[in-house]
């Protein structure tokens, strides 16, 4: 009898990595997208070395290297004043200590890096226009129930649908995710419309009351990615609503003029209202699992909500492969090694919000201090936790 594959419930970044690491312990997947195609929205991402780990281990190292921008460091500005607050160097005394670099890649350039890896493996089966609605389980099997669809049959089931994972609800009945209040406002401008003096190699980052922009390199330097987020306590979800260049302007009125620069050239503006939801343990249903934002959805102030994706999927994996694709054991093994570092980063991500990002007054003058007298191995020391993980380790 052939061996039921495991079923992949979303075709993201964090379900297609999640099938490569199956594959690449010999697991069969089929991976269900809801989507008609597969593809992705959004534009920049950051990468830091622990997410160059994964692509290693997935066997695309090269590939997503090639469609990465190397900056040269990570710099945080003083949107109110204009000035420098610091910046963390990411030259080779930063590779040397993380064994990898950090970089910038737009979201669909390396969403198509795991896909063509997926599409190229005679294991992995995918399939658009499936939308998982659940599932029912009988202690060696798992039956996925699908809108419009026959159900299929899986070994076990993966759920890595993003933050309102049907999957989820069903383990968790969690209901909405938390509406942190925080409106993202995005746009790719092509790089000559960015102000000459403003074209940094870096991932820089504008700190203010209440509000952030951030900007970096991507493509080559063909394009910049412009991110402008203001803490207006809107309470309603929304995501990739077209606003104008005025809604964006608002609340941004007091920060420096060179700051605000970069909103006004910035076109075609789209909204993203940020989302969250707490930590939890319960990560897993007998045969069923979560996986990446279906398990831990995070703020975006960390910059690691795709490389704590893929680092799921690099454990999972090696999980299966350790305990000799024995379910019971691989996801119970999977879990405990992945919850503290992902709650820690999806906390973490919470209060960097409000005290670095978006700092005022005292709580502003604090911040400007104590990371002005930081020298760049104290910022190595501190981000090892992060940076140094690989997805095989805790």
């Amino acid at each position: 009898m052939a061996q039921l594959p495991f079923i992949v419930a979303g075709g993201g970044i964090g379900g297609l990595s999640a099938a490569l690491g199956l594959a690449r312990a010999g697991i069969p997947c089929r991976v269900l997208e809801r989507a008609k195609e597969l593809g992705e929205i959004g534009a920049g991402i950051q990468i830091g070395p622990n997410a160059f780990h994964c692509f290693d281990y997935y066997g695309v190292g090269e590939e997503a290297r090639s469609k990465a921008v190397y900056i040269d460091q990570l710099r945080l500005m003083d949107a109110l004043s204009g000035d420098e607050i610091t910046h963390i160097p990411l030259d080779e005394p930063f590779r040397k200590r993380f064994r990898n670099p950090y970089a910038v890649v737009h979201r669909a350039d390396l969403h198509g890096v795991l896909l063509d890896a997926c599409k190229a493996n005679p294991l992995i089966e995918l399939r658009t226009d499936h939308c998982v609605e659940g599932y029912d389980q009988d202690g060696s099997s798992v039956t996925v129930r699908l809108t419009g669809r026959d159900p299929i049959k899986g070994a076990a089931l993966i759920g890595a649908e993003g933050l309102r994972s049907p999957i989820r609800q069903q383990m968790v009945k969690d209901g909405e995710p938390r509406v942190s209040g925080h409106t993202t406002y995005r746009s790719v401008i092509p790089t000559e419309q960015m102000p000459e003096d403003l074209r940094w190699n870096a991932a820089t980052l504008w700190a203010g009351p209440k509000c952030h922009i951030v900007h970096y390199p991507l493509k080559g330097w063909k394009v910049f990615n412009l991110v402008v987020t203001y803490h207006r306590d809107v309470t309603e979800a929304v995501a990739g609503k077209p606003v104008s260049k005025e809604e964006v302007r608002q609340g941004f009125e007091h920060i420096s003029p060179r700051a605000q620069s970069i909103i006004e050239h910035g076109n075609d503006w789209k909204l993203w209202v940020l989302c969250d939801r707490d930590p939890i343990t319960e990560w897993i249903d007998g045969r069923v699992v979560l996986l990446g934002d279906a398990a831990h959805p995070m703020m975006q102030y960390f910059a690691q909500g795709a490389c704590m994706a893929m680092e799921d999927g690099v454990c999972l994996s090696h999980m299966m492969e350790k305990f000799g694709g024995d379910v019971d054991k691989a996801f119970v093994a999977y879990r405990d090694q992945r919850v503290v570092r992902t709650a820690r980063v999806q906390l973490g991500s919470r209060l960097i919000g409000d005290y670095i990002y978006h700092a005022d007054g005292a709580k502003a003058l604090v911040r400007n201090a104590a990371m002005k007298a930081k020298s760049a191995e104290d910022w190595y020391d501190q981000l090892s936790w992060l940076y140094g993980g690989t997805g095989l380790d805790a």
